[in-house]
C-alpha cells in the first residue's frame, strides 16, 4: 500500500552547499564591501566557468531572460526568428521585448527539439535568425540547424537554458552556433540562485554586452547606448562558484535516479521513455521526461498528474501548453500545425530529479 508523503515532493529541489561554505564566501564580500558592479567574486567565477566550459567569449547576467533579451538585441537581430512553440515562455518573451516576430514550427518526436526540416520551410525574406532550444538538456540536431544557418546567411542562437554540463563529443553544447544563453535560476540543475550566462563566438559582442547589462556606461560620465540593469551581485556569483564546485556530483547523482526510472519504467504499458540519446553527446540528467498515452495505459497524463498530488507528489507538466496557444501570442505567425508539439504537449510529464532524493521514493512513484 502506497502511502502520500509527509511533506510535498516537487519536482526539483535546488542543491545548497553546506551552509559553512557559504557563510565563509559571505565573510569575504563583508571584508570586501563590494556587493555588485564588476566585483572580485564575480570576476573569479566568470574565470571558472570559462575554464569549465573552455571558452574566452562569456558574459554573466542577474538571470537568464535578460541575458537572452540582450543577446539578441546586442546582435541586432530583426524581423522575423524561426523558434519552438515547446519550451518555457521566456525564449519567446526575449523576442517580444526586441519587437521580433516569433515563427513557431513543430518539433521532432524523439527528443522535441526543432525539426530541421520545419525550420527550412517556414524561411521567408524577413528570417534573419534561428532560436532553438536544447529541451531537457537534450542536444538540438546541430549539424543540420548550422547547415541551415549557414545556406540562408542567418544567426543561430541556443537557448541552453537546460543544457549546463551537456557535451557532444570533446566540446561544450556552449561551442555550438553563434550564441548560448544558459539560465543559473534555483530550478535548474546548475544555479546561482538566480542568474545566467552568455556564451559566443564574436568577441567583438562583448564590449556591447557590457554596456547593454550596465545602462550603458563607457566611465562615470559617458553613456554610449540606452543599456539596462542585468548585472550579476557578488551574492549570486559566491552561490554559483560553490555550486560549480559539486556539479560532478550532482550530475552523478542525478544520473543513478534516471538510470533507475529507466529499469522500473521501460515495461509499463502506456508510458513512453525518451530514446538513448546518440553515443557523442554526454548528458546532464536535468530532466526525465515521459510521455503517457491515455488509451494503453488507462489514465490521461492529467489524470495521473492530479493522482499523484493526493500522494503529495508534484510533477511537471513541462511545456504544457504550448506557446502559440497562450493568448498572448496566438497571433505569432505560423504556416504549421504544429501537430507533433500539440500531441507531445499533451502526454508529457517530469519526474522528480533531486539530489537528495533516495532511490527509495523512485520505487514508491513507480510502484
Amino acid at each position: 500500500m502506497v502511502k502520500p508523503f509527509e511533506k510535498p515532493i516537487m519536482v526539483t529541489r535546488p542543491f545548497l552547499p553546506r551552509l559553512e561554505e557559504f557563510c565563509e564566501g559571505l565573510g569575504e564580500i563583508w571584508e570586501n564591501r563590494w556587493l555588485t558592479n564588476k566585483g572580485p567574486l564575480i570576476k573569479r567565477f566568470a574565470r571558472q566557468l570559462s575554464s569549465y566550459f573552455q571558452v574566452e567569449n562569456l558574459c554573466l547576467f542577474n538571470n537568464g531572460t535578460l541575458a537572452l533579451q540582450i543577446a539578441l538585441q546586442g546582435m541586432e537581430i530583426s524581423g522575423e526568428v524561426i523558434t519552438t512553440p515547446f519550451t518555457f515562455v521566456a525564449t519567446t518573451h526575449a523576442l517580444y521585448w526586441n519587437k521580433l516576430r516569433p515563427v513557431f514550427v513543430d518539433i521532432e518526436p524523439q527528443y522535441y527539439t526543432l525539426d530541421p526540416e520545419k525550420v527550412e520551410e517556414a524561411i521567408t525574406p524577413w528570417t534573419t535568425a534561428i532560436l532553438a532550444v536544447h529541451v531537457y538538456g537534450h542536444p538540438c540536431n546541430l549539424n543540420a540547424l548550422a547547415e541551415i544557418a549557414r545556406k540562408h546567411n542567418l544567426k543561430l542562437i541556443y537557448d541552453a537554458a537546460h543544457a549546463f554540463g551537456v557535451r557532444v563529443g570533446t566540446k561544450s553544447i556552449g561551442h555550438y552556433g553563434d550564441l548560448n544563453m544558459f539560465s543559473f535560476h534555483a530550478t535548474k540543475l546548475y544555479h546561482s540562485i538566480e542568474g545566467g550566462m552568455l556564451i559566443f563566438k564574436d568577441a567583438g559582442l562583448k564590449k556591447r554586452f557590457d554596456y547593454l547589462k550596465n545602462f550603458g556606461f563607457e566611465n562615470e560620465i559617458e553613456v554610449v547606448m540606452p543599456g539596462t540593469n542585468a548585472k550579476m551581485n557578488e551574492f549570486q556569483a559566491l552561490m554559483g562558484e560553490l555550486v560549480l564546485l559539486h556539479i560532478d556530483k550532482i550530475i552523478s547523482h542525478r544520473k543513478k535516479l534516471f538510470e533507475r526510472y529507466l529499469e522500473l519504467l521501460q515495461d509499463v504499458i502506456g508510458i513512453t521513455l525518451v530514446p538513448s540519446l546518440p553515443e557523442d553527446v554526454t548528458y546532464n540528467y536535468a530532466y526525465m521526461p515521459i510521455e503517457v498515452d491515455e488509451y494503453e495505459y488507462g489514465l490521461s497524463r492529467d489524470e495521473l498528474y492530479e493522482k499523484l498530488k493526493e500522494y503529495k507528489a508534484i510533477f511537471g507538466r513541462y511545456f504544457y501548453p504550448i506557446l502559440c496557444d497562450y493568448s498572448c501570442y496566438r497571433a505569432a505567425s505560423t504556416k504549421d500545425t504544429l501537430s507533433t508539439a500539440r500531441e507531445v504537449a499533451s502526454r508529457i510529464l517530469s519526474l522528480h530529479m533531486q539530489l537528495d532524493m533516495k532511490i527509495y521514493y523512485v520505487y514508491q512513484f513507480c510502484d
